[in-house]
């Protein structure tokens, strides 16, 4: 590599007293020497610093939504579905009111249980990088790296998470009152029968919030020497 270094040198030196007038090749040989000195970033080396990013960003993200009250005491709690709002109210009148706080507890605790399985997908994606991607994300925004994963595997997060979900709301309850709540509901008198798909309600809703949790992650190690907690973050993102 340092023979590489000193050649490259030699050539940028020829080319600028000789007056040549290939700028480009110039800028191309400074950049060479910028990336590829000692202690310089490899291509490698920025794959792994992403690769890290990701992992301690997804970490932080699980830890803090997938704990106890991680959805229902955030700015992410779950509301219930817009079809059950209006007839939240109208089932007040009817003192059945108390359902709907359950129904809505027990959506937020299904989400929090479900956040944990996401991490392996989230992580998955990574390994589909390609050099091009990796420069892109590197070089970008501060959320380039959430924006390349919610576009190439946002879909099919949704779709693995759902039976997660759904299995995960089996668990705490929540469908059979769901269920047992629109029976009661649809029985009163005068009122417009309800129905929600409440499954892909607290998908969207936790995909959601994962994204946005990660991409506020990647902007932290991106801007803040203090959330870079490993030597090669601090390495990667302090250049």
């Amino acid at each position: 590599m340092k023979q590489v270094r000193n050649w490259t040198l030699a050539l940028l030196a020829t080319i600028t007293l000789a007056g040549c007038e290939s700028t480009a090749l110039v800028e191309e040989l400074e950049g060479f020497l910028q990336t590829s000195g000692d202690g310089a970033l490899s291509e490698q080396t920025i794959a792994r610093g992403l690769s890290e990013a990701l992992t301690v960003g997804s970490d932080r993200v699980v830890s803090t939504l997938g704990n106890s009250g991680g959805f229902a005491d955030s700015a992410f709690r779950i509301p219930l579905p817009d079809t059950f709002l209006k007839a939240q109210e109208t089932a007040a009148r009817f003192g059945l009111s108390g359902p709907f706080d359950e129904l809505e507890e027990r959506m937020n605790l299904a989400a929090e249980a479900a956040v944990p399985q996401a991490r392996s997908l989230l992580l998955g994606a990574v390994n589909n990088l390609t050099f091009a991607d990796v420069m892109g994300i590197y070089r970008g925004p501060e959320d380039a790296a959430t924006q390349y994963l919610k576009g190439a595997t946002g879909e099919e997060i949704d779709r693995r998470m759902r039976p997660i979900v759904n299995e995960q709301l089996n668990q705490v309850g929540a469908v059979s009152t769901f269920k047992s709540l629109v029976k009661q509901y649809n029985a009163l008198p005068l009122v417009k029968p309800i129905d929600a798909d409440l499954e892909g309600h607290v998908t969207n809703y936790a995909s959601a919030a994962l994204f946005t949790q990660l991409a506020a992650e990647e902007a932290a190690i991106r801007k803040d020497p203090l959330k870079r907690s490993t030597e090669l973050l601090r390495r990667v993102f302090g250049n």
